[in-house]
Order: structure tokens, then C-alpha cells, then sequence
């Protein structure tokens, strides 16, 4: 017995609603090798993206292409008081620097892209309802007129008399209403849900199996959920849950890998499946990303930590190669111990996942991202730093074109095939300008002032002097040039001492060592005293444009 005669059921829907068998034959099970997994990464366009969705969506695709099944993303926006501007041009800017490309998905230049679509929820309105009234013509689903005033009440008194809070048992006042009651309230208007009626009893307990954890015993779901929304909103639209088992049964998934915060909700999408009659999908419910803080572990935040955010690994340029490789590491530990082409081509086995969240260690991190780009030759550098900087450095990105063989002649110095120990002072492209910056005039900020902080309180006179000396008798570097000569020698000639162990003998016989001598040429040239070899770099920039920076101080 439903409770509801059908006749009323059916005026509650659109009479052009297609039937569940239609659906079937619309998107009948896929021809796939044995074997093969249909995975899919569903987001909900509520905020920006997070390195944990990443971390997901890679695992996801991984699976699909190694078992010769397919990965389908989806965009679960039934919530859509809580849509987000901008929320999928940033999905969309994420899975593209990360190369996590979908098989099946909507494209907005050429529609959906393959034959399960539309692969946004709020465009399957018709196929939600079709199968909600399908459930109420079978009594598995019920007209709720509670408002939301009467719900915060039942809930208020839930917590006073310490009962579980949620629709059910003697809570539900409308799941056995009898037919004139409910014909009364739509006649007068009253909008009202639709409430799954769950078959879950007090106490009673379930097990299953997920594919990371194995076998796990939990409370059954007794509440009955809403599954469609209010009848008076704008788009007639389903909760997550019966959306998602709508959809994966129609996208004929066989494996879904979520978030670990949807693991008591098992239960509930187990008696979704079983009630409208769908094959139980296999699920893997992945441990979070977490971080260390004050000696403790929590979960990665969205609040709180700004690596949290995929835009982040964006707008700091870190190559994603680097990036993947350390999630695929976090993922499986056996992967973190091969070199980073092999590991990214190493199937991930969810066999080899943990059950506690992995570590993001953003130190780390910038350690593989360092080794990642010291592997790179320079034109490989500029060709990946240049989209980088046009979208975030456009100054740096013309002073990169403008002079192209300058930057190669900066990327050469103390790095390239010959040197052993190559620099990994970048780390990512967003240091470029901070590393490099100085070889480009246009970009580079000159220092002028001999009082400058930089030259670490020397008398500005002696400043002066050093500059001037140094332009004065500048010699270029070359294979036979002992080149650092002419600063030793000039060093000398204005009174510093020849080591840093005799100035620290003597402080007051000398106005500072060779080393600040030394100092005051290398903030003149690159704006900071650690750089690399000053002598190469003074090869790259050319005699002019050395004697340029040196000689701007002694003219302020």
C-alpha cells in the first residue's frame, strides 16, 4: 500500500516526466573490458576548490585509465542557495594545470562530452522527479508538510529530552498522514518535501564492505531524509542523496572514491540503492589531508591554511608534476621512493592507502618542487615560467620576451648538465622575479642610496668609495681572469681586512672585512647579498650594464 491514492501521486509531478525504464534505456550499462572501473569526481560549486578534491580526482582518474574504464566529472550544484560565482572557471583552472582531465563532463564550447550527460545535477531536474515519484508510487516516499518553524522545534525538543535528532518514529507526524489530510494542505497551497521512508529500525546495525577499510559495522539509517526539495522552489531540485544514486546508477559508476566524511552516510545511500532498485555501487572512502599544528595533527582547512586552497598551488606556480607526485606519494608510500617520472606513471592501488589522513608537508613539498625544476633545462624553465608570469607578472613576463637570451644566460648560472650541485633556489615560478629578477633591468629596482640597509651600516663615504673603485678598475670575467682579484685588491687599498678571522681579531683596525667589501658590490648588482657566483653573473649581464648599477650609487 502506498497511503497515497496514484492519481494524486502523478498531479504532483509534470505529466511529461519520463519513466524509470525509459531512463534505463537512455543509459543502458556500458560496454567495458572485465575489469574496468567507471569512476567520477563529483564537486559542489559552494567555494573554491580544495587541494583535497585534487588529491581525490587524481586518485579517481587514475583508477579509471589504468583499468581501461572511464572518469566522469560531475557538478553537484543542487544546492544552489549556496552557488558560487566564479566557483567553476576555478574548478575548470584547476583540473586543467593539473592535467586531471575528465573523460565524460560538460563542456560549455561543445556541450557534454560523452553519452551519460548532462553531467550537471541542476540539469537532470526531470530525472530526479521521475524516479521520487516512482518511490511514492511504491510507498517508499511521502509529502511532508512540516515547516521549517515546526522542524527547529521538533529539533529544539529532540535536544531537551535527549533523543537523537532527525524525522523519524513518532517525530514524523506526516509519513502515515492519511489522504484527505495531505489533499487538504495542497489545496490550500502549502508547499511541502518529499521524505524517503526509510526501512531502518531503532538499534538495528549493518556492515559492509569499503574497498579502503574493509568491513565495517554501523548504526542503519532510521531517518526519513528529504529527497526532493520544496515544492515552491524555482528548480524542483533532489537532495545530494538521491541525486548522487540516481546518478551513479544511470552513469553506470562501479567505484566511487569520496571523502571520508561520507562514510556514516553509507547506511542511508545503501537503502536509496535498494529501494529504487539499483545494483549497490562499490564505494572508497578516502582519509583526508592533514597538517601539523602546534604539535598536533587536524585536518587540512579551508578557514585556516592558505595551501589548502588549489589556487594557491596556481598563483605560486608550483609545477603540477611536482605537485602530483607528492600526492600520488601521500597516496601509496611505495611511489615516494621512485623518481618522479616512473611514480607518475606507477598505477595508484587503493589496496595501499592508509586509514589515516596523510601529512601535507609543505616544506617538503618545495624540497620535490626545488628537485623538479633543477632536472629542467633553462628553456624548458622560461616555457613554463612564461604562461605563468603572463597571468600573474605580466612585467616579468615582457622583460622574459624582450630578452629571451638573457634570461637563458641568467637560468645557466651555477645550473645546466656540467654542474654538479645545480641551484634549487626555484622552487617555484612565483620566485623567478626574487631569484632572477635582477638580471632584468626593466624589473629590477637599482639602489641609489649608500645609507641603504643592505650594506649592513658601512659609512655611506666608504659605500661610495667601494662603488666607485670597483667601476673605476673593472675588469670583465673570462676563462684566464682571476677575477675576484680586483675586489681583494681594492678592499685592500681602502683599508679592509683580508679575512673575517682578522677582523674579528682587530675590529677597530678595519672598517670591515673583504667579505662586506665584497657585500656592497653584490647589493649593487643584484639588490641582495646572497646570490649566486657574482662573477658569472656579471658575465651574463655584460660591462655595461655592471658598470650601470655600480656607478647609480656615486651619482646619488
Amino acid at each position: 500500500m502506498t497511503g497515497l491514492s496514484l492519481d494524486l501521486i502523478d498531479s504532483l509531478f509534470p505529466s511529461d516526466l519520463p519513466e524509470p525504464a525509459d531512463l534505463e534505456q537512455r543509459y543502458p550499462p556500458r560496454e567495458l573490458p572485465a575489469g574496468a572501473e567507471v569512476t567520477r569526481f563529483a564537486p559542489s560549486p559552494t567555494g573554491w576548490l580544495h587541494i583535497g578534491g585534487i588529491y581525490t580526482a587524481m586518485v579517481s582518474r587514475d583508477i579509471a585509465r589504468h583499468s581501461g574504464g572511464v572518469y566522469v566529472l560531475r557538478i553537484e550544484d543542487t544546492d544552489q542557495s549556496r552557488f558560487e560565482e566564479g566557483a567553476l572557471d576555478q574548478f575548470e583552472a584547476g583540473f586543467t594545470y593539473f592535467g586531471i582531465q575528465a573523460d565524460e563532463a560538460d563542456d560549455p564550447a561543445v556541450g557534454s562530452r560523452g553519452g551519460y550527460g548532462p553531467y550537471v545535477q541542476s540539469a537532470r531536474s526531470a530525472i530526479y522527479q521521475s524516479y521520487v515519484r516512482e518511490l511514492m508510487r511504491q510507498g517508499k516516499a511521502y509529502p511532508c508538510f512540516e515547516t521549517p518553524q515546526q522542524a527547529e522545534a521538533r529539533t529544539a525538543r529532540q535536544k531537551t529530552i535527549g533523543a537523537l535528532p532527525g524525522y523519524y518514529g513518532e517525530w514524523a507526524i506526516w509519513r502515515d498522514a492519511p489522504e484527505d489530510q495531505v489533499r487538504e494542505r495542497l489545496a490550500a497551497g502549502d508547499p511541502y518535501v518529499v521524505r524517503f521512508r526509510s526501512p531502518g529500525l531503532s538499534g538495528q546495525r549493518v556492515t559492509f564492505t569499503d574497498v579502503i577499510r574493509g568491513e565495517i559495522s554501523a548504526d542503519d539509517n532510521r531517518n526519513d531524509i528529504v529527497v526532493l526539495k520544496r515544492s515552491d522552489s524555482p528548480l524542483r531540485l533532489p537532495t545530494y542523496h538521491l541525486a548522487h544514486a540516481v546518478d551513479d546508477h544511470l552513469m553506470r559508476m562501479t567505484l566511487v572514491i569520496r571523502a571520508e566524511e561520507w562514510l556514516s552516510s553509507v547506511p542511508l545511500h545503501h537503502q536509496l540503492f535498494d529501494a529504487l532498485g539499483f545494483e549497490r555501487v562499490r564505494y572508497a572512502h578516502v582519509a583526508p589531508l592533514m597538517k601539523q599544528d602546534s604539535g598536533s595533527r587536524r585536518k587540512l582547512s579551508k578557514r585556516k591554511d592558505p595551501e589548502a586552497s588549489v589556487g594557491y598551488y596556481i598563483e605560486d606556480g608550483f609545477p603540477p608534476e611536482a605537485v602530483l607526485y607528492y600526492l600520488r606519494g601521500l597516496a601509496n608510500g611505495r611511489l615516494a621512493e621512485m623518481p618522479l617520472a616512473k611514480a607518475l606513471a606507477e598505477p595508484l592501488q587503493l589496496s595501499e592507502f592508509g586509514v589515516a589522513g596523510p601529512l601535507l608537508d609543505m616544506v617538503k613539498l618545495d624540497d620535490i618542487s626545488a628537485d623538479f625544476v633543477a632536472s629542467l633545462s633553462g628553456e624548458e624553465i622560461l616555457d613554463r615560467e612564461l604562461p605563468w608570469a603572463d597571468e600573474h607578472d605580466v612585467p616579468l613576463a615582457a622583460a622574459l620576451r624582450a630578452e629571451r637570451d638573457l634570461a637563458l644566460r641568467a637560468l645557466s648560472v651555477e645550473r645546466g648538465p656540467e654542474v654538479a650541485n645545480p641551484r634549487k633556489d626555484l622552487r617555484k615560478w612565483a620566485d623567478f622575479r626574487r631569484v632572477y629578477g635582477y638580471f632584468f633591468s626593466s624589473v629590477f629596482e637599482p639602489v641609489t642610496d649608500p645609507s641603504d640597509a643592505r650594506f649592513n651600516g658601512l659609512p655611506p663615504q666608504l659605500v661610495a668609495a667601494v662603488a666607485t673603485g670597483f667601476a673605476d678598475g673593472y675588469v670583465e670575467p673570462g676563462p684566464d681572469v682571476a677575477w675576484f682579484d680586483q675586489i681583494r685588491a681594492l678592499a685592500a687599498a681602502l683599508g679592509f681586512a683580508p679575512s673575517q678571522k682578522v677582523y674579528r681579531k682587530e675590529p677597530d683596525a678595519y672598517p670591515g672585512s673583504i667579505a662586506d667589501a665584497s657585500a656592497v658590490i653584490r647589493v649593487l648588482i643584484t639588490g641582495t647579498r646572497q646570490s649566486p657566483d657574482l662573477s658569472a653573473i656579471c658575465a651574463a649581464l655584460g660591462r655595461d650594464e655592471v658598470l650601470r648599477r655600480v656607478s647609480g650609487l656615486t651619482a646619488g
